[in-house]
């Protein structure tokens, strides 16, 4: 590649960039239907490998993907919903246990001077706050209701998502191939390298460990459910969600759920119950969820990926969210194939290095024993197949 065919290139990424900041906010819907669209696809390729034409294949998988949100939104969002307005009623018991109970308990454990850290006031800026903040959410989703503009501009961005979806899905693999036809010759190998593996990086991740994510949930929400946990679904899904930084989901849940134990029914019986379930969930994942769905080909860190999706929220709100993991995703796999091209450079002295493992393995290889080399041979002599004499 010329340098001047290196400043059109990056003259294109800058213009490209500069365009996806300023359209943000119309793109997001696009970004949500590009979404369900790559994480529907394999599922289309496979169905049509069942002889069923692309357009149905796209029926069939959107038709299920339809299901599962509209299930999630007529069930899953409304029983949140009771538990977080319970969770705020019951937050001022919250508040008192914590008081009454945890703190004292510490300082004797301790032996720290808690009053120095003036809790109290600590804690009657919790209940101001909250209070605040239900004030607000009111006065907000008020507003929202009695401006029409609003309500209509969320309800055409709702309708575009599942239209584009399905005409992504539908044409997905033509416009990748003609994508790859548009791709300067001089850097098309490479590029399709860098965005096979980048599909394997955030494939394996969204649809791997998303799944593990919500079975954790699942599995949380329906143990605590069982042993009587009134928060148990916002306890449980709490902890599938963040579930993607290992241990984290375990260590927050636990924590969530221990409490709430202790404040609901102040015995150990409930408390080794938690554990019991917690426990339970962490050797389904081990063994079972995270071996079967997700496998060893993620390669994001857990650090990578919360860094990602806060540095797109704060660069580009929502749509920044939704384009976190896949930019986190090519951005490592670039580093990665970075650090290759680095590495057998002439900078990092690859070739130096080449030429001196020659050396050496020849001044090794001279400096062999003459018993060695003799038991070498008489081996290589052993090995031969006898010669039938004539």
């Amino acid at each position: 590649m010329t340098d001047t065919q290196k400043w059109q290139l990056l003259a294109l990424t800058v213009v490209l960039s500069a365009l996806l900041y300023l359209l943000a906010p119309v793109l997001t819907p696009f970004a949500a239907a590009a979404l369900f669209a790559y994480l529907g696809d394999p599922l289309v390729d496979r169905l049509q490998t069942w002889r069923l034409s692309r357009t149905a294949a796209v029926a069939v998988v959107f038709g299920l993907m339809t299901l599962a949100v509209v299930g999630v939104v007529l069930l899953l969002i409304p029983m949140l919903q009771k538990q977080i307005v319970h969770f705020g009623e019951r937050l001022p018991v919250y508040l008192a246990w914590f008081e009454t109970v945890a703190l004292p308990w510490l300082a004797q454990q301790t032996g720290f001077d808690l009053d120095r850290l003036q809790i109290g006031n600590v804690l009657g800026m919790a209940k101001q706050y909250w209070q605040q903040a239900g004030s607000a959410a009111a006065t907000v989703f008020g507003g929202l209701s009695r401006s029409g503009m609003a309500v209509l501009e969320f309800i055409a961005n709702l309708t575009l998502i599942p239209v584009v979806t399905f005409y992504l899905l539908r044409d997905w693999d033509g416009m990748v191939a003609r994508i790859r036809e548009l791709l300067p010759r001089a850097i098309e190998p490479t590029v399709v390298r860098l965005a096979s593996e980048s599909d394997a990086v955030l494939g394996s991740f969204l649809r791997g460990q998303v799944s593990v994510m919500l079975a954790l949930g699942a599995i949380y929400t329906l143990g605590l459910s069982l042993i009587g946990i009134d928060l148990a679904l916002l306890i449980g899904m709490l902890a599938g969600l963040v579930s993607f930084v290992p241990y984290l989901g375990v260590i927050v849940g636990f924590g969530a759920g221990l409490i709430a134990a202790l404040v609901q029914h102040g015995d150990l019986l409930h408390v080794l119950l938690v554990a019991g379930v917690f426990g339970f969930g962490q050797i389904i994942e081990g063994f079972v969820l995270t071996p079967w769905l997700v496998g060893d080909k993620i390669g994001m860190h857990p650090v990578a990926v919360i860094f990602a999706i806060m540095a797109g929220g704060q660069l580009f709100g929502f749509l920044g969210v939704l384009l976190a993991l896949p930019v986190a995703a090519v951005i490592m796999v670039v580093l990665r194939w970075l650090h290759e091209r680095y590495t057998e450079s002439s900078l990092y002295g690859a070739a130096e290095r080449a030429v001196e493992d020659a050396v050496i393995h020849d001044v090794e290889k001279a400096h062999v024993s003459p018993v060695e080399s003799t038991a070498a041979s008489a081996t290589q002599d052993a090995d031969k197949p006898p010669v039938a004499n004539a």
